[in-house]
């Protein structure tokens, strides 16, 4: 049976028919321009009256990868090939744990973010270590701690991650290293500048008296043979505070001026502290 469609049924369906092709038309324009201009994402649902729609799309073609992307790529190469064959004390340093270390901290901090006074003696007497020994400094100097008898949660992680320690044993084991450090030049004196800031009072630019003869015998009473004599001009000289240029040119003079002081320049640029210890020493040798 055949049916005939009047005009006006005729004219519906060719505007119909008309609009789903220009919707087409323009939906494949739009995956042509975002194809062209690299955009990888398809036209979504929001962009496709159907997913009948979607489907009829054309498949996009990979996008090359770039120069950055190669180099990229084949550094990731590189560097799984070296995680194969690195060597045993690389992957012993891998076994550091930043959680254990944090455990660790906590047990001296309790709720606090900061190991005090308390959790101080207590750290020392679990590692084995007189609060006054030298390797002490050694390891706030490590940690970059700001301030004597404390130990922030950010320097302890910092440091003892640095030291590869993240428990009491590991520490221990790591004394020696630390006490060596005091051996070599640079780092001493690194560390001998560091512990006039270290043990300052943070309103002060200057070390009172009692901690600078303190820090002085820690740092120079067993290496600097004048240390007792220079200590003794401390105590009955007019000095209250000792200010970092003193400071300083204290381990100068230990190093450079011989046990008799003969080669010592009172013309030199030498802070008047040490001109009056060179002249109260040559008074006392004298009488």
């Amino acid at each position: 049976m055949r049916f005939s469609l009047n005009a006006e049924s005729q004219r519906v369906i060719h505007l119909q028919l008309n609009s789903h092709l220009t919707t087409l038309a323009g939906i494949h324009k739009i995956h042509h321009t975002l194809h062209r201009l690299n955009l990888t994402e398809d036209v979504g649902q929001d962009s496709h009256p159907s997913a009948c729609c979607s489907r009829a799309m054309p498949p996009r073609k990979k996008r090359r990868p770039s120069a950055v992307e190669d180099m990229s790529a084949k550094k990731s190469r590189q560097d799984s090939v070296f995680r194969k064959h690195e060597t045993p004390q690389i992957r012993e340093e891998e076994t550091f744990s930043s959680k254990r270390c944090l455990e660790w901290f906590y047990e001296y901090a309790g709720c606090d973010d900061v190991v005090g006074p308390e959790g101080m003696e207590k750290f020392c007497e679990d590692i084995g270590v007189e609060p006054e020994n030298v390797v002490m400094l050694v390891l706030a100097w490590k940690l970059d701690a700001q301030s004597m008898g404390y130990f922030t949660l950010q320097e302890w992680l910092r440091g003892m991650g640095s030291l590869q320690c993240d428990s009491t044993e590991r520490l221990r084991n790591s004394l020696d290293y630390l006490r060596s450090v005091l051996n070599d030049g640079t780092s001493f004196k690194l560390i001998y500048r560091y512990a006039f800031d270290f043990a300052r009072e943070k309103d002060q630019r200057s070390l009172d008296l009692n901690t600078a003869k303190c820090m002085l015998g820690l740092l120079l009473g067993k290496t600097w043979p004048l240390f007792p004599v220079f200590n003794q001009f401390l105590e009955q000289s007019k000095y209250k505070v000792i200010n970092k240029d003193q400071w300083c040119n204290v381990l100068e003079f230990s190093r450079t001026i011989n046990l008799d002081l003969s080669n010592y320049d009172e013309d030199g640029a030498w802070p008047v502290l040490l001109d009056e210890f060179v002249e109260w020493y040559k008074e006392r040798q004298m009488s």
